[in-house]
């Protein structure tokens, strides 16, 4: 099983152990909480990539009200 297991110290690892303690400490407070069942990794392997990646990270909240998920929040 060992050859097949998850190796420690890797980012799927450590992400899950953390959404683990997260959630086992909103638990005990009684908060409610979820969290998004995947994630998606991606190793970023020269400059042109980073860039790109980045761009959509800062660009993207401009783009919130057309995508197809949106969904705006009643008033107060």
């Amino acid at each position: 099983m060992a050859a097949i297991s998850p190796k420690s110290n890797t980012i799927p690892i450590i992400i899950r152990s953390y959404k683990s303690a997260v959630t086992k400490h909103a638990n005990r407070l009684g908060l409610p909480n979820g969290w998004q069942p995947r994630f998606y990794d991606h190793i970023i392997r020269n400059d042109a990539e980073y860039q790109r990646i980045s761009d959509y990270i800062v660009n993207n909240p401009a783009n919130w009200q057309t995508d197809k998920f949106y969904a705006p929040s009643p008033p107060p």
